[in-house]
């Protein structure tokens, strides 16, 4: 079988109506546009939803939703806390600006990935399970500070 052996199915097409043929074919005189007016004289503009908000204007124009309450946090894992700070040492926001790991001005969020070896005492914004249960198994503490 080829391309060009191929047909629709028995009954599933019907022939193209041919409108403006004279009265006896059914679609003569006005060819089912009605009398006068921009339909009978014009083709209507493309998208044209006979007065209707057209599709083009009701659908939004950008993708996507911004949510205005959204809190976005500097995540650092619990493997470069280990990297940068000494057992002992406090883990601030300031000091994680101070040595690079993140931006100021925005929460921290500490992260559970890598292992951590010796005790700190954090002071972040958010931890994760995970990440809690290795400082503290460490020997470190964990201390949420207001992330408004």
């Amino acid at each position: 079988m080829k391309l060009h052996h191929l047909r629709p199915a028995e009954g599933s097409t019907r022939p193209r109506r041919r409108v403006g043929r004279g009265r006896a074919a059914g679609q003569g005189k006005t060819a089912g546009r009605g009398t006068k007016g921009w339909g009978a004289r014009h083709n209507p503009k493309l998208g044209f939803e006979g007065g209707q908000m057209p599709l083009q204007r009701r659908v939004p124009k950008l993708k996507g939703f911004q949510n205005p309450t959204r809190v976005e946090f500097a995540v650092v894992n619990v493997e470069r806390l280990g990297a940068l700070f000494e057992a002992g040492s406090e883990v601030t926001p300031e000091a994680l600006h101070q040595r690079g790991l993140v931006r100021s001005k925005m929460p921290v969020k500490i992260l559970g990935r890598g292992d951590l070896d010796r005790a700190l005492t954090v002071r972040v914004h958010a931890v994760s399970e995970s990440a809690r249960s290795k400082i503290e198994q460490a020997g470190g503490t964990v201390q949420l500070l207001d992330s408004r």
